[in-house]
């Protein structure tokens, strides 16, 4: 099995909320950045978007917040993909923080934050979903893991 490298990057000053932690949009900012990295590594680069006029919509998302994280804190974002079908594809972020930059987890560290996410292919000039090339969808395959425990939740209803 393929695995993708690591996403890197660090808190800065204006992501500290009133908290005096990360504010919750820019774990997504950030989550969001990994996204464009995995868009890279299976094909759907800039290039792509712009010779094809089809990009990755994500159309579903689910964020787990597990630890605040301070001002300059290094986080390292692991992207696992976990499917995809003609025109869709599940993947997972799991954000850590990690002890300098660029540098991985540590063995059994826990996530800070994580997020699973549903995609959808679009054909941006038609408005519509459309099927992923053939190597786009066989780079989606190469790199599919199994799921983490946490991953297929909903939220659960108060009361």
């Amino acid at each position: 099995m393929t695995r993708l490298p690591l996403f890197h990057s660090t808190v800065r000053p204006e992501w500290i909320d009133y908290n005096g932690h990360m504010s919750e949009a820019f774990y997504v900012l950030v989550f969001g950045h990994a996204t464009d990295a995995l868009m890279i590594e299976t094909g759907l680069d800039g290039g792509y978007r712009e010779s094809t006029g089809c990009s990755l919509y994500t159309v579903e998302s689910h964020v787990r917040y597990l630890e605040d994280v301070p001002e300059g804190a290094h986080l390292a974002i692991r992207t696992r993909v976990l499917g995809a079908a003609a025109r869709k594809a599940r993947f997972v972020h799991e954000m850590y923080t990690v002890s300098e930059p660029g540098s991985e987890p540590e063995p059994g560290a826990a996530p800070v934050a994580t997020t699973e996410l549903l995609a959808v292919h679009v054909d941006q000039r038609a408005g519509r979903a459309t099927g992923f090339p053939d190597t786009v969808r066989h780079h989606f395959t190469e790199l599919t893991e199994p799921a983490p425990e946490w991953a297929g939740r909903s939220i659960a209803a108060v009361g």
